[in-house]
C-alpha cells in the first residue's frame, strides 16, 4: 500500500525554465548552442560538481570563460529560472498535505538550487526535500531510489513516484516504486485515486 507520494522538481513542481535565452546572452552565445553546452553538462553538476566547475565547463564548451563575477551571475539567473512553479502542482501538494499524506521530493539539482527551494514557504509541506547534488548520485542511478527509501523508512512499493522523464520512472520502477511519468495535476490525481 502507498503511504508516500513523492516529486519530482524540474517540469513537475516547476515549470520549465524561461531564463535559458538570457543564459545564452551572458555568455554571449546563440540559444541552441547555449543549451547543448547547458544540458551536456548538466548530469555532472546535478551529481554534486561545484556551480564553478559547472559553469566554467558549460562556457568552455562554448569556446567561452566564465569568471567568478561571471559564475554568480549565471548561477542566480539559472535558479531563479528554476524557481518558476506550476500552479497546478503546487495546488496539488497542498491538497495532498491536508490529507496528511506524506510527501517527499527527489529531484536532480545542485546544492545551490536545493537551498533556494528549502527556503520556499511551500517547500514546508514536504517532510524530506533530496536534491541529488547533495547526494553525489543521480536519477536515473539505482543508488538514488535506495537512499529515498532508506530516508523515508519505507518499502519502495509504499512510495509513489512522480517525474517527467521516462528514464527516471523506469528506473524508479526497477527499483520498486509505484513510479509515474508526470502529464499534469489531474493525471495525478487519477493516479493516485
Amino acid at each position: 500500500m502507498v503511504r508516500w507520494v513523492v516529486f519530482d522538481y524540474g517540469e513537475v513542481i516547476s515549470l520549465r525554465t524561461p531564463e535559458l535565452p538570457s543564459l545564452a546572452a551572458l555568455l554571449e552565445t546563440g540559444e541552441a548552442d547555449f543549451e547543448r553546452a547547458y544540458w551536456a553538462e548538466r548530469d555532472r553538476y546535478d551529481s554534486g560538481a561545484s556551480d564553478v566547475e559547472y559553469w566554467r565547463a558549460v562556457a568552455a564548451r562554448l569556446g567561452k570563460t566564465a569568471d567568478d563575477a561571471l559564475v554568480a551571475r549565471l548561477t542566480a539567473l539559472d535558479v531563479a529560472g528554476w524557481l518558476n512553479t506550476d500552479p497546478a502542482a503546487l495546488e496539488l501538494v497542498e491538497e495532498l498535505h491536508r490529507r496528511d499524506v506524506p510527501l517527499a521530493m527527489l529531484s536532480n539539482a545542485s546544492s545551490t538550487f536545493g537551498r533556494a527551494v528549502e527556503r520556499k514557504s511551500w517547500a514546508r509541506r514536504f517532510k524530506h526535500l533530496l536534491f541529488s547534488g547533495d547526494l553525489g548520485v543521480a536519477k536515473p542511478d539505482p543508488r538514488i531510489y535506495r537512499v529515498l527509501t532508506e530516508t523515508l523508512r519505507a518499502a519502495p512499493e509504499e512510495c509513489a513516484f512522480f517525474d517527467d522523464r521516462q528514464d527516471n520512472v523506469d528506473a524508479a520502477r526497477r527499483a520498486g516504486l509505484v513510479a509515474h511519468r508526470w502529464s499534469g495535476a489531474d493525471a495525478a490525481r487519477r493516479s493516485l485515486a
